[in-house]
This record gives C-alpha cells, sequence and structure tokens, in this order.
C-alpha cells in the first residue's frame, strides 16, 4: 500500500548546466518532510536502548535529542534519492553518471517546512549520427609466418618457465616486494604486499610499472635492489587514472624487496608434452592454428578501428566537460577486455593498462565520444545480446589465455566485468552491422601498416 509520503508530488524543474549535464531543482513538500521524520522517529523509538530504559521504552524526547541530527542526516539522503529516482524516471532522462554537485552540502531539512536542493546529472548527449553506408574500410590480409610461430613458442616457454631465486635484481628479473603508494599530504592510495615489479629489460629503455603507474625513468630510481632493501620511487599521477586524487598528483611509492626471481624457460620437451601432441612439429602447426584464430581478432579489429574513427570524425558532440573518475574506469576496463579479446599475453596487458592511464585527455574525450556514438548506433540498428553470445565470448577469451571457461568467468564475475562483456559484444556487433554495409578492399599487411603510418602522420 503506498504511503502519503510516496503519492505527494514534488516540484521540479529542469535545466540545461552545460553540455550533456542538466541541473534537478526539487522541491519536496513539508508534510513530505514531516512525515518522513516522524517515520524515522517512530522506527527509532521502536528499537531504541538506552541505559535505564528498556528496549521501546525511551522517551521521545530523549530520542530525539540524542539522535535527531543522525535522523535528519539519513531522512535527508533518502528524500533526496527517492525524489531524484523519481525525477530522472518522469523525465525520462538517460544518465551516463551518478548525480552530483548543485547544493546538497548546503542545505538541510526542517520539520514543517519544504525541502528545496539542486543537483547535476550527466546524461547522454544529443547528436546526429553519419550514414553508416558505404564506409570506405581497409582490410589487412596477414601472413601467419614460421618466425611468428617461433616467437609464439618462445612465449610458451616463458609463460611455463621456473623460477630461480637470485641475490640481486638485474634487468628483466622479477622482484616481489611491499608497494606503499602516498601523495604530498599523506594519503595512502595503496598498501599491497605481494607486489610484483619487473626490472625494465634493455629494450624498456629505463621505463617501467609500478602500481598500475608507468615511471619514465623507473630502472634509475629502483637502483640495485636486493632482498630486504627499499627504493623510493617518485611518480606523477596520470591523467586518466581511475583514482580522481591520483591525477596529476605528486606521488611517492616505497617498494620493499621480499624477494627475487629470474624466468627460466620451459623446455620445449615440457612444451610438447603440455600441450598433448607426438612432436614439434605437429606443436608448431597446432600454434598456427590457434593463431589463425587471433589473425581474424586482428583483422577485424583493424576493421572496426577504421569504423570508429570514421564515426568519431564525422559526428559533432558534446561532451560532459568533466571526465568522472566512473567514466575513466569504464574505458579502462573496456580496453581491458579488449586486450583479452584479441589474445594479448597476460603478462602484458598491465602494461598496457598502465600507459592508458597516461593517455591524454584528447584521446579519453575519443574513447567517451565513440561510447556514445556506439550507443546510439547500436539502438537505430537493434542490436541484441543474449547470454548465449557473452557464453561463447567468455569461452573464445578463455582459450585465448589458456585457462578454462569457468575459471575466466568466476574472475569476470569477482571483478564486476561481465557487463563490460556484454558491452563489447554489443559494440562489435555494432561495428560488425556496419561493417556489412562498408565498401572493403584488402590489401598485405605491410602495405596496411604503411597505410596507417601515412594517414597517423597527417593528424
Amino acid at each position: 500500500m503506498a504511503t502519503a509520503t510516496q503519492e505527494r508530488q514534488n516540484v521540479v524543474k529542469l535545466a540545461d548546466a552545460g553540455p550533456s549535464c542538466k541541473k534537478l531543482s526539487i522541491e519536496i513538500p513539508a508534510e513530505t518532510v514531516s512525515e518522513k521524520l516522524k517515520e524515522s522517529l517512530d522506527t527509532l523509538a521502536v528499537e531504541a536502548e538506552l541505559p535505564g530504559f528498556r528496549k521501546g521504552r525511551v522517551p521521545r524526547w530523549l530520542i530525539e535529542k540524542r539522535f535527531l541530527p543522525t535522523l535528519r542526516k539519513e531522512a535527508k539522503s533518502e528524500l533526496v534519492t527517492s525524489a531524484v529516482g523519481r525525477a530522472i524516471d518522469d523525465l525520462k532522462l538517460k544518465l551516463v553518471g551518478n548525480p552530483g554537485g548543485g547544493n546538497l552540502d548546503k542545505v538541510e531539512i526542517e520539520d514543517g517546512k519544504p525541502f528545496a536542493f539542486e543537483v547535476e546529472v550527466e546524461v547522454l548527449p544529443e547528436f546526429d549520427l553519419p550514414s553508416l553506408e558505404g564506409i570506405a574500410v581497409k582490410k589487412p590480409i596477414i601472413e601467419i609466418t614460421d618466425e611468428m610461430v617461433t616467437e609464439e613458442l618462445k612465449k610458451f616457454q616463458i609463460n611455463e618457465g621456473s623460477l630461480e631465486s637470485r641475490d640481486s635484481a638485474e634487468p628483466g628479473d622479477y622482484v616481489t616486494g611491499h608497494a606503499v603508494m602516498t601523495g604530498t599530504d599523506g594519503t595512502e592510495f595503496y598498501n599491497l604486499k605481494g607486489a610484483v615489479i619487473q626490472v625494465p629489460p634493455p629494450e624498456k629503455n629505463g621505463k617501467g610499472m609500478i602500481l598500475g603507474i608507468m615511471v619514465d625513468n623507473f630502472s634509475k630510481q629502483l637502483g640495485a635492489l636486493k632482498p630486504g632493501a627499499t627504493a623510493t620511487i617518485k611518480a606523477k599521477g596520470p591523467e586518466q587514472h581511475e583514482v580522481e586524487k591520483i591525477r596529476n598528483a605528486d606521488l611517492t611509492i616505497t617498494f620493499t624487496a621480499d624477494r627475487v626471481d629470474r624466468i627460466i624457460p620451459a623446455s620445449m620437451e615440457h612444451i610438447i608434452n603440455g600441450f598433448g601432441v607426438a612432436d614439434e612439429a605437429a606443436l608448431r602447426e597446432f600454434i598456427k592454428s590457434r593463431m589463425g584464430m587471433r589473425v581474424q581478432v586482428q583483422q577485424q579489429g583493424a576493421m572496426h578501428s577504421q569504423i570508429a574513427k570514421h564515426l568519431i570524425d564525422n559526428v559533432k558532440i558534446d561532451l560532459p566537460q568533466r571526465m568522472t573518475a566512473q567514466q575513466a574506469g569504464r574505458t579502462l576496463e573496456r580496453r581491458r577486455l579488449e586486450l583479452m579479446y584479441r589474445g594479448v599475453d597476460s603478462s602484458k596487458i598491465e602494461e598496457h593498462m598502465a600507459e592508458l592511464r597516461t593517455a591524454s585527455n584528447q584521446a579519453a574525450a575519443r574513447d567517451l565520444a565513440l561510447f556514445f556514438i556506439l550507443h546510439k548506433a547500436g539502438e537505430e540498428l537493434k542490436i541484441r545480446v543474449d547470454d548465449a553470445e557473452i557464453n561463447a565470448r567468455i569461452a573464445q577469451m578463455a582459450f585465448q589465455r589458456n585457462v578454462r571457461p569457468e575459471q575466466l568467468r568466476q574472475e569476470l564475475i569477482k571483478t564486476n566485468q561481465v557487463g563490460g562483456v556484454y558491452q563489447q559484444i554489443r559494440d562489435h556487433k555494432t561495428l560488425d552491422a556496419i561493417l556489412a554495409k562498408a565498401t572493403v578492399t584488402e590489401m598485405p599487411a605491410e602495405e596496411y601498416n604503411k597505410s596507417v603510418k601515412e594517414a597517423e602522420a597527417k593528424v
């Protein structure tokens, strides 16, 4: 049965507050406020226990004296949540982030008085899609060479290799220890025991990663690490970090080494036995077949990237002014899943993620624009995703990572990434639907790569 509080209408006004941002001005009637406070007091009167009084027998004046500030705070929160939710539903607003801003911190509820407040909500931007017909796309034809198979074999040998303990760290070695990241005011962002870093190998030119952040002179700041030694790393927070307070902040990371290890590649015999094949020739043939699937994914990715660039370049869209931590987190999650789908080694994905966090605001804005464009294109093309497609995608990603599908599924559930898999499939199906209408030209991979570099040079 609906209460009078639920039935009474609020006064709601909607106004523009910037690109893809609306201001909600809401006034809750005095009667609703009073009823909410009375309801909270009545509930507490039944449950309250104080010294000298039995449960439910505490005088009302004493309850108000002891608990009224807390009750008002909780009642305010519940009233705001209900009012904003109802306004969003009534106005059919399509939000892309949580409500925020406004004057909520400056206003309080009072018994017998209406409660007026303002909040800002970021909404899906309004824009026109370009024609999705006949977009010019180049398809790279990738040949799997013996050299590519050999490189893939080496990766398997590294992944299946054993650890050899070392007395001191050298380039390429892995160090396990205790890492703590703090800001200039002492705020602790991360405190992780069992953190693993790699001393940059020669090809990295001293650049390395720690706690998800790329550091240009990492090797120099680490110095000669030995078990028990501590290194202090100074770094600048990347612009697109999921934690808003880390962005562009001056950071100090202390790393105390517990152990140093070097990976000793597994023998060819070990790899052959692991895959259950007869000999190296059979193993190479199996790997070549496996890489064929990855090549198809790479071809698809290359063509999708061209479609995405065309859409971004031909859509005029006003994005929300502030790139929120929630938006940055969604972008990074999409990129992580895309790398998994493309078969990138697990050991390399975190390096890619650290690089992505250092991306410019312009690059982040393009990612966000593409998210909105594909959302609208997907609706126009009536793209749908079912459970069978999600299961098939997880199985495909698990095959690329050489793990069981159920193991990957549990990992995705634990990290709240199943929704990201749904979004990835929806985006891919949207891009595939546009690609089906495109004008596709095949060309050798070398020629394709050359054309991409020439196009980038013109930007």
